[in-house]
């Protein structure tokens, strides 16, 4: 017997879900020793999914029936992913030198690459992890950590709706993304306070990079003000009407492929939500080559970030914490461990080969499976001034994210299926 949840409008769940990212925000910046410790420990981004869920678990909310994913994937997740393009900025990426470009793609393919070989690995010792090709099979889970290991939360939740992942298997991924990407995070930043060691021993060359810190220190020191109403209001118009003109041609292009070249299906471009989250990607590097650019120096990616976290609060909402107490998840933590083995394995050859210095090797990596989020932290940890090159890499992850992950999630497909 099934029972109604407390709460069954929408809007009064919305409110809840605002009052929890308000708090884990409010406390992840707290002065407080309580908080300082909390969050070295757990990080802000689980508990934006982790609280969340606990209204679904107790029966608070039911994340099934309610409607506010499907608002934030169709709406605030293509605004996003158009606002985190729009900054990209392939000149700066470009001065960075050959060796950062090399590192960061050296790292996507290594996680795009990764992701097999770690199912072929797992699947051979124990065949049943597959889970067949139903909406909880693990391939389809294991493409929603390929879209957060290259790009992001927004790469994630595209991914999620492209291959159809279900609720169980993508809160599990969800566990195991958070907890083996920190463990990478720890591992990089006890490398960045011995780089100079490190860099002497390999032999890199870092004259370049100290240019850089004063290149990126004026650069940001000039551009950054102060939002004004006529900015946020831009911001909105272009998030909001990229989406609106992607809807439009996603609604063309799905039906006529699935109605003139079915066999389409299989590479998804059957999909309305593949075509609409394409559409916004392309249009948005598209847009990074005009004027339009300049919104980021008002805070065009923060805009984005407070609607990828209320996305992030919603997918959330889908999730019971109750069934990620199962041994079978143990599994799936041992396919995200053999993953990133294969991603770090890459990353470190190719940059003792091209002797790359170790702030390319690690926020090349940081960039793909951080993010925007975390990449700047350990950019930083080299420099302050170095930051940004953590956010123009992790944003150039984000741009390739959803060709990559998607390349990922097909030969996951032939793997498994």
């Amino acid at each position: 017997m099934t029972t109604s949840p407390m709460v069954t409008n929408d809007a009064t769940a919305l409110g809840l879900l605002a009052v929890i990212l308000g708090f884990v925000f409010y406390t992840s910046s707290s002065s407080s020793p309580f908080w300082q410790k909390f969050y070295k420990f757990i990080p802000a981004l689980l508990l934006c999914y982790f609280l969340p869920s606990l209204l679904n678990t107790f029966g608070i909310v039911d994340g099934d029936t309610s409607k506010l994913y499907y608002v934030a994937s169709r709406y605030l997740l293509p605004a996003c992913l158009v606002l985190l393009i729009l900054s990209v900025d392939l000149k700066a990426i470009l001065s960075l030198g050959p060796k950062a470009i090399v590192m960061f793609l050296t790292g996507t393919v290594g996680i795009v690459i990764g992701g097999p070989i770690a199912l072929l690995i797992i699947s051979a010792i124990n065949p049943d992890v597959l889970g067949g090709n139903g909406p909880d099979a693990v391939w389809r889970g294991m493409t929603t950590l390929a879209g957060s290991w290259i790009g992001g939360g927004a790469n994630q939740a595209s991914m999620k709706e492209i291959y159809e992942a279900g609720g169980n298997i993508f809160s599990v991924m969800v566990t195991v993304d958070v907890i083996v990407a920190n463990i990478w995070m720890a591992v990089l930043l006890l490398m960045a306070s011995r780089a100079k060691q490190i860099d002497a021993r390999t032999g890199a060359d870092t004259t370049a990079l100290e240019a850089l810190k004063e290149k990126v220190e004026k650069y940001h020191a000039e551009n950054a003000r102060i939002p004004s109403l006529r900015d946020l209001m831009l911001i909105v118009a272009i998030g909001f009407g990229v989406t609106g003109l992607a809807h439009f041609a996603a609604d063309f292009l799905g039906p006529f492929f699935e109605t003139n070249y079915p066999w389409t299906r299989d590479y998804s471009l059957t999909s309305k939500f593949f075509w609409l989250v394409v559409l916004v990607t392309s249009i948005g590097l598209a847009l990074s080559f005009s004027p339009v650019k300049h919104l980021e120096a008002a805070g065009a990616s923060k805009v984005a970030s407070a609607f990828l976290y209320i996305l992030v609060a919603t997918i959330g909402l889908h999730m019971d914490v109750s069934k990620l107490a199962d041994e079978q998840n143990l599994w799936y933590f041992a396919i995200g461990i053999i993953w990133m083995i294969v991603h770090a394995s890459f990353m470190l050859l190719v940059a003792k080969l091209i002797k790359a210095p170790l702030f390319y090797m690690a926020v090349g990596s940081q960039a793909n499976v951080g993010g925007a989020a975390s990449a700047p932290v350990v950019a930083a940890a080299f420099h302050p001034a170095l930051a940004p090159v953590g956010v123009l890499l992790a944003v150039l992850g984000y741009a390739v994210g959803t060709y990559m992950a998607w390349l990922c999630g097909q030969l996951l497909q032939i793997i498994a299926v």
